[in-house]
């Protein structure tokens, strides 16, 4: 071979080894990346080449999949029931993709997950075509109606329950809410209707997870943690003991007197008393006596300050550091900073339900195969110990004086033991806003295990101004949500 012909030779090899080299870091180095690029339209065909595996709850599908009428997508997915579901299961949209579960869960939705490889290679050699596997939720079915349905007749908030003994999600409601299936294709009336949900225009932002992505103050529900903080801090050993809280009390550092609201006994009342009646004074108090750190460290341990994953992300509550002792009495009421998602406030009662344990909060049950052989099971894991096991049976019997003989009576279940607490919390500029309607409880059964803690929370805009509060609108609500669990045990 003579000179110019090797140096062509040359050139050319090193052209193919340069594709060889471009075409390997494409397929294996940016695969990935381009695989979930959004631009990359092969991947959404094939996502909804097949029909879904289901989103499942209590044995029954909530989602479904339909053949699409036109273009090159095969199937569009369906929802049953969708704006009441819409919070658990999210939307899987041909034109704007997915989120929450059907997001989190879509390699085992659409049959691409790693863990069904044995399944669709048998399938590929029987020859029966490729199936989605499905996602069994811990939702309640009836639980989450009963939620949905009270909220709905209140016209905004939400409400999360959890299953005290293992940390399942049993109802995750949010209203208002949007129907999955009117954004699930890829036409024009789609498209209409995805502008339509966003909040620049509807500022009633149907598609925000309350549940799990809204803080709100807490109000006096949060006087929970601040009990819970004053028995374990050693503040006070029992719940009938005089507190030493002056009336009026006024904030230190500051000329201010903290109000309470109505006239009830408030002065030097025990803890039990100060919760039945909701004394701010006593509950500011035990927060600037007990102060920022040890009030942050107890709400810390209930979950505050950081996201919890159900798997669907859940916002971190607030409960601020380095305040001082007025802005900690106020916090400690569920005012100033302090701020809290409803999970986050059902994950306060079932702690206390449970003896002190905290359990990590979930709502998937298991992955299943198109065969509905298990892939994956979720075991209840423990999150943390917020009481010890006798505060918190001192604190269970406070909130069950509350439903018994306190702001909470609309909570009550015949034949049943139910703790709880209400909360009216401020909004707006110097309380300019209608406040919002909090209650969170437990139930009991006889055995003294408590199969169900929730939190509700009402924003009532039709609602008069002194008609609003916790054990008004959203203990009906509470009780509603845990009747159905009870009866659904039964």
């Amino acid at each position: 071979m003579n000179k110019p012909l090797r140096r062509i030779a040359v050139f050319c090899g090193l052209l193919v080894l340069t594709l060889l080299l471009r075409d390997n870091w494409l397929q294996y180095a940016r695969s990935d990346e381009l695989a979930t690029d959004p631009a990359n339209r092969r991947v959404a065909i094939e996502r909804y080449a097949t029909p879904r595996g289901d989103i499942i709850v209590g044995g029954k599908a909530v989602t479904g999949s339909k053949r699409a009428k036109d273009g090159d997508f095969a199937y569009v997915r369906t929802y049953k029931d969708g704006p009441m579901w819409a919070p658990v299961t999210g939307y899987a949209s041909q034109a704007f993709g997915t989120n929450q579960l059907e997001n989190l869960e879509d390699s085992i939705l659409t049959g691409n997950d790693d863990r069904l490889f044995f399944r669709n290679t048998l399938d590929m050699v029987t020859g029966k075509k490729k199936a989605g596997g499905n996602v069994v939720t811990t939702l309640n079915a009836a639980a989450q109606k009963a939620a949905y349905e009270g909220l709905a007749q209140r016209g905004k908030g939400a409400v999360a329950a959890i299953d005290p003994a293992t940390g399942a999600i049993l109802a995750l409601a949010s209203y208002p809410s949007y129907d999955p299936s009117t954004i699930a294709g890829y036409s024009d009336d789609d498209a209409k209707a995805w502008n339509k949900l966003q909040k620049k225009n509807n500022p009633d932002d149907p598609m925000l997870n309350r549940a799990l992505r809204e803080t709100y103050p807490p109000g006096s529900t949060f006087k929970v943690v601040t009990a819970a903080a004053a028995l374990e801090h050693g503040l006070y050993e029992d719940a009938d003991a005089k507190t030493d809280t002056p009336l009026p009390w006024v904030m230190p550092g500051t000329t201010t007197e903290l109000k309470n609201e109505g006239n009830i006994p408030c002065k030097n009342a025990t803890l039990r008393v100060a919760l039945q009646y909701s004394c701010n004074t006593v509950f500011g108090k035990v927060g600037a006596d007990l102060g920022n750190d040890k009030m942050l460290e107890t709400a810390k341990s209930f979950g505050f300050t950081s996201e919890q994953f159900t798997p669907v992300r859940s916002t971190a509550s607030v409960f601020s550091d380095d305040m001082n002792e007025s802005q900690t009495a106020l916090s400690s009421i569920g005012q100033f900073n302090t701020a809290a998602t409803p999970l986050q406030m059902a994950m306060v009662a079932s702690a206390v339900a449970n003896d002190g344990k905290l359990m990590k909060p979930y709502m998937v049950d298991k992955l299943q195969a198109s065969n509905v052989d298990t892939i994956a099971q979720t075991e209840p894991e423990e999150l943390s110990r917020p009481l010890s096991s006798e505060n918190a049976q001192i604190l269970q019997s406070m909130m069950e004086t509350v439903v018994k003989e306190g702001t909470g009576r609309n909570a009550q279940i015949d034949g049943v033991t139910v703790g709880g607490k209400t909360g009216t919390a401020q909004h707006g500029v110097d309380n300019s806003e209608k406040p919002y309607a909090w209650f969170i409880s437990y139930a009991k059964a006889d055995d003294g295990s408590s199969p169900v803690a929730v939190a509700v929370v009402v924003e009532d805009d039709n609602a008069n101004r002194d008609d609003i509060s916790g054990g008004g609108l959203a203990a009906p609500i509470a009780k509603s949500v845990m009747e159905a669990v009870i009866n659904s045990k039964q």
